[in-house]
């Protein structure tokens, strides 16, 4: 291994994250993969990358970090103020280190995940075709773990910027959450007729009790037509299904699983779904329903406004 930068302190929840494993939910193996692709994305254009590269995900508090190699970086995501050397740093912009450079990010000022993108990527192996860290089943990343203190990380192969690169702007993020979703797919053959209404007129709070699986929601019950099972036969499930258990206290699922057993009365427009790796512990959510027929030109519009970021960046029109 030739390693790129050695961690001196990790701050919470750090991992090397990627977009995603695919191919393997008939092994039980989650997605897993950034909360915040759209962050994820640009940190990676930011120094030159492909989106498929691998970063560091942050989450609430920053790490401390000293660099061996020199390499472009780019911080993304939740402001948690930079400082190379002691020195502030731009978020959303590209940034040049050389050896024995310390790099030190702070508490998230608004947001919950941050993103560290380098040069090449972080360099850890590839399993079952991603470098995410799967954390419930201990793999991938490095040794299927969260980082800790001493950890030396690998960097993949890239060339260095010609010039420097920044984002024309600096994204905001809320603590009150309007995520767009369909209804479905369950809203009606499991009997949500009576709730599905309330379900989309009532603000959520986002309950301590959420982590990479999910988000739990606290708010008005979700009620079940008079009847109705409380679960049901396990079926996959995907990012942004909304399930509804037995207390009708809404679970906004994430990436980190494969089936379940509670109906979902709604699903989160992909166009949408980074959004979620941005909210916090306290913060409020609610579900502005749309058809099937706009959720889908809304996906087309994003992936639209993700090429013309991502061209934007590579030559500056």
């Amino acid at each position: 291994m030739n390693p790129g930068l050695r961690i001196l302190s990790p701050g919470l929840g750090l991992s090397v994250q990627d977009m995603g494993r695919f191919g393997v939910r008939h092994l039980g193996v989650p997605p897993s993969g950034v909360l915040d692709d759209y962050a994820h994305r640009v940190a990676n254009w930011l120094v030159g990358n492909a989106a498929t590269c691998a970063t560091l995900e942050m989450t609430v508090s920053g790490p401390r970090i000293e660099w061996l190699t020199t390499a472009d970086i780019a911080v993304t995501g939740a402001g948690m103020g930079p400082r190379l050397n002691g020195s502030p740093q731009r978020p959303w912009a590209s940034l040049r280190v050389r050896p024995g450079d310390v790099l030190e990010l702070g508490l998230a000022e608004n947001g919950c995940r941050g993103y560290l993108a380098l040069t090449g990527g972080i360099g850890v192996p590839e399993v079952m075709g991603s470098r995410s860290t799967c954390l419930g089943g201990g793999l991938g990343g490095l040794e299927g773990r969260l980082l800790v203190p001493g950890d030396l990380l690998p960097v993949g192969q890239g060339e260095l910027l010609a010039r420097p690169r920044c984002l024309p702007w600096t994204p905001i993020y809320p603590d009150h959450h309007l995520l767009r979703a369909i209804a479905g797919p369950h809203d009606f053959l499991y009997s949500f007729s009576g709730g599905l209404e309330r379900f989309f007129t009532t603000t959520f709070t986002v309950s301590p009790r959420s982590d990479r699986m999910g988000l739990r929601l606290a708010g008005d019950v979700v009620e079940r037509d008079a009847g109705a099972p409380t679960g049901i036969v396990s079926e996959p499930v995907v990012p942004g299904n909304v399930q509804i258990p037995g207390d009708g206290q809404p679970i906004l699922l994430l990436k980190e699983q494969t089936i379940g057993g509670y109906g979902c009365i709604a699903t989160v427009l992909s166009a949408d779904l980074w959004r979620i790796g941005q909210i916090k512990l306290g913060d409020t959510v609610r579900f502005v329903r749309v058809s099937l027929e706009a959720g889908q030109r809304l996906g087309s519009e994003w992936r639209d406004f993700l090429a013309t970021t991502e061209r934007l960046l590579a030559t500056g029109r």
